[in-house]
């Protein structure tokens, strides 16, 4: 575990998470440690200070802003929510994420222990700084779909996971009004305060 997030057996919020996610059937992708910060009606929220380590085979890298991420009760995707870069953060501005809100389709995550586990589908939702919302990934999407022969209850999944969640995005439904996410980007700040 990253040891910005050591965590005592105590803690209720902050304790560790493992946040897998997989590539359709069964290869790795992308792994980093978060702390829980609670849930609500949307699920579970998670969080990442700057500098956590992101790793995946061949490639690994440490994050330039704080994250909070949400991981729903039965609804298949992540969403992960970036704290925007200012001049006073002193961070290279060049090397932060350039998106606000980051959905990756994935499937239903599934939790063992510590540990979140979903299947990446490929397609993303994502909402720049500027408000323009996209899908992103279609090509991989397709290139995949045959590749790896996706099932077609997955590929309807993913489809409709993607439509709905862009149609949340683009509208601004909780909890992408900016507004749910400034709790946990709160308990986020309170939490490594405390450390």
């Amino acid at each position: 575990m990253d040891p910005l997030w050591r965590a005592t057996v105590a803690d209720v919020n902050g304790s560790r998470v493992r946040v897998v996610a997989l590539k359709w059937p069964d290869r790795p992708h992308w792994e980093h440690d978060a702390v829980r910060l609670g849930e609500d009606a949307h699920g579970t929220w998670l969080g990442g200070m700057p500098g956590t380590l992101m790793s995946r085979p061949g490639a690994s890298f440490r994050t330039m802003q704080a994250q909070v991420v949400l991981v729903p009760r039965a609804s298949p995707f992540v969403a992960t929510f970036y704290a925007r870069l200012d001049h006073r953060d002193g961070g290279d501005r060049r090397d932060a994420v350039p998106f606000e809100v980051y959905v990756d389709i994935t499937t239903v995550p599934e939790w063992a222990g510590d540990t979140v586990t979903a299947f990446d589908l490929d397609l993303d939702v994502v909402r720049g700084w500027t408000g323009r919302v996209w899908v992103d990934d279609e090509d991989e999407f397709a290139d995949h779909r045959a590749r790896y022969a996706y099932p077609p209850e997955l590929v309807r999944l993913a489809v409709d996971s993607c439509e709905a969640v862009r149609d949340a995005v683009e509208r601004r439904r909780p909890p992408y009004d900016g507004v749910v996410t400034e709790r946990w980007f709160a308990e986020l700040a309170d939490l490594a305060a405390r450390r």
